[in-house]
């Protein structure tokens, strides 16, 4: 059963897991489950994303109940209207904040802007060894995109040299390698904290929080954080 965190008449939200597609995808011809079946399946009604989560990011996931409020989820979206918040672990002794203001290239070549803010929530250095590096140090952030660029936080992070932890793509392999032998863990701590808008149809203010899954919360333990 998937979590819930928010639902009215309109619009649901769930704390997506970590390695759950949001939907069918050919590019992940592997997986058997996705949100959207799972969630309609649930509550037994159709259901739409407003917006995206990577795979490997879990968290806060928005979806619409009727065509109408979808579109103007997108558009609140699209118009930069919604504040979206993540929180990420990442390798190194991060800066307490940052703006990054870096412009990403698209799969077709188009360049697109794009920035992202952060501070520095907590630091960690634990007595062990990696590579040359007698312990190991990670930050946790709290990261705000005002654009919404494809893995935009996974690039931004990896541009400044301060990688999430359990991003292949973008990551770093040896940290990656670290943390799936030391602790068997292969989560990508990427987590989609809270998201706040403009209800579509009431026009109240919303703001939704989803507190992190069990593998972010237990690297935050093994950081004692």
């Amino acid at each position: 059963m998937l979590e819930i965190v928010y639902q009215d008449d309109h619009l649901i939200a769930i704390n997506k897991p970590h390695g759950l597609l949001v939907h069918r995808s050919s590019i992940a011809s592997d997986a058997k489950e996705f949100a959207l079946q799972l969630l309609r399946d649930q509550v037994s009604r159709h259901v739409s994303p407003v917006h995206r989560l990577d795979r490997k990011t879990g968290g806060l996931l928005l979806f619409a109940f009727d065509k109408d409020v979808e579109i103007a989820m997108h558009q609140q979206f699209k118009n930069g209207e919604v504040i979206k918040k993540y929180l990420a672990i990442l390798r190194g002794y991060a800066p307490d904040q940052l703006d990054i203001d870096y412009p990403l290239v698209k799969e077709n070549g188009a360049i697109q802007e794009a920035f992202t803010s952060f501070v520095t929530l907590k630091r960690a250095e634990i007595d062990v060894a990696l590579g040359k590096h007698p312990t190991s140090r990670y930050s946790l952030v709290e990261a705000t995109p005002t654009t919404g660029r494809m893995h935009q936080l996974r690039k931004h992070f990896a541009h400044i040299f301060y990688p999430i932890i359990g991003d292949r793509k973008h990551g770093c392999n040896k940290q990656n390698k670290f943390f799936k032998e030391q602790w068997e863990m292969t989560t990508m701590l990427l987590h989609a904290s809270e998201l706040s808008f403009k209800h579509p149809v009431s026009g109240a203010q919303i703001q939704l929080e989803a507190p992190v899954q069990a593998e972010f919360l237990r690297m935050m333990e093994l950081m004692k954080w």
